[in-house]
């Protein structure tokens, strides 16, 4: 089955091209690399388009391209032209979208469609599909499009505009992927449905198991540095911890690393690490006795949930974080809840986990069997199988008998 993943990946060619470090997220490039070689490993062909998304608004042009550092030689990676002018980039990102896929459909026909989220010129190449191409769409929803980041509406004009086009794409998939059973219930019943909250990867295991027994009074924090993810809070509340042998380490990059590290300044025990390669940030957060996500509280439980949290279980970690959601009581068993994320809160919960020595619990094991390697190929594959086979059954109902 040929399969047009498209998606928000931003690969190591694109970041040397483009200014896109600020709204890189490392957990999406991870999930989006996972998922498109689990599903090469069950024989589907996969390419994957990303617009290679500028976020901040400038006078500049990036013409497409395709990635030369591809994390596996048999998925292209193709970045469609990005013009950042405010009020045109959307625009011009979802007619570079649409033309490349065009043109690679004409050159050799997709079976499948996946899209990452409801950004607009993945709703734009999924009308097309379902429209003119008759090919089933697979929504892959991680963010839920109807309300903000911390679950609370929006009602704009604009907003109330793409909220119409996104029900009407909803109104219209053939499958979904979601990371909480609120997103996957806005899907039409009746639909393929996949529950996927994250994916473990083999080097998760190896290092897990590497060690096992062995890991260091380190707390970790892993994610795009953004106001909602809680860092500054997490930073300010680090010295009222008050474990002088505990130590908290800090990757990743976005708009508020500078700032982060101004607020750091003076306070013992912080390290900041920036963008770490793969095997770096796994080999961290497996010797680290507790990881934290310090998101933002929602309003709407279960809008968004946190990729890096499964795998932060998966390392053996216990896991200090605010409620995305209820999840499968086997994972809540390596998880402590706060009840929001203000600096007093985070301290307090941190000194308890410590003190009590809750990081001695876990979900490693739970979090390896649930999304392993070898489960999720096999619940991607069965959901694209059993899209395209109801798809092409309708089709068939739909075509006009021939005469005898």
């Amino acid at each position: 089955m040929r399969i047009a993943y498209l998606a928000p990946y931003k690969g190591p060619t694109l970041v040397q091209r483009r200014p896109v470090v600020k709204g890189l997220s490392l957990s999406n490039t991870v999930k989006i690399e996972l998922v498109a070689e689990l599903l090469h490993s069950a024989s589907h062909d996969v390419e994957l388009i990303s617009m290679g998304e500028v976020v901040e608004s400038h006078l500049g042009f990036y013409p497409g391209f395709h990635e030369t550092k591809v994390f596996r030689p048999e998925i292209p990676v193709y970045y469609s032209s990005s013009l950042p002018i405010r009020f045109v980039n959307g625009l011009w990102s979802s007619w570079r979208m649409l033309r490349y896929f065009k043109a690679r459909h004409r050159e050799m026909p997709f079976d499948l469609v996946i899209i990452f989220n409801l950004k607009r010129p993945h709703l734009t190449c999924a009308n097309y599909a379902q429209r003119v191409l008759g090919i089933p769409v697979v929504l892959e929803y991680e963010d839920d499009s109807f309300v903000d980041v911390v679950g609370r509406a929006r009602h704009g004009l604009l907003e109330r505009y793409h909220d119409r086009a996104n029900a009407a794409v909803l109104k219209n998939i053939s499958g979904g992927i979601g990371v909480s059973p609120h997103l996957l219930a806005q899907m039409p019943a009746g639909i393929p449905k996949l529950l996927l909250r994250g994916v473990v990867g083999d080097d998760i295991v190896r290092a897990a198991d590497d060690w096992k027994g062995r890991k260091r009074n380190r707390v970790v924090f892993s994610g795009t540095h953004v106001p909602s993810n809680g860092i500054a809070e997490l930073i300010e509340g680090w010295p009222n911890v008050n474990f002088p042998d505990w130590e908290l380490h800090i990757t990743g990059q976005g708009q508020l690393t500078e700032q982060l590290k101004q607020l750091a300044m003076n306070k013992k025990g912080i390290t900041f690490h920036g963008l770490v390669s793969r095997e770096e940030l796994v080999q961290l957060l497996c010797s680290a006795k507790v990881c934290i996500n310090p998101h933002a509280v929602s309003d709407t439980p279960g809008n968004v949930f946190a990729f890096k949290i499964v795998e932060y279980l998966a390392t053996g970690a216990h896991c200090v974080s605010t409620r995305m959601g209820a999840l499968e009581p086997a994972l809540e068993a390596g998880i402590t809840y706060m009840p929001d994320n203000r600096p007093a809160t985070i301290a307090s919960t941190l000194r308890t986990v410590i003190r009590e020595a809750t990081v001695e619990r876990n979900a490693r094991e739970a979090a390896q069997e649930l999304y392993g390697t070898q489960a999720v190929a096999r619940g991607l594959n069965e959901l694209v199988c059993e899209v395209v086979s109801v798809s092409r059954r309708m089709a068939s109902e739909r075509s006009p008998r021939m005469s005898v």
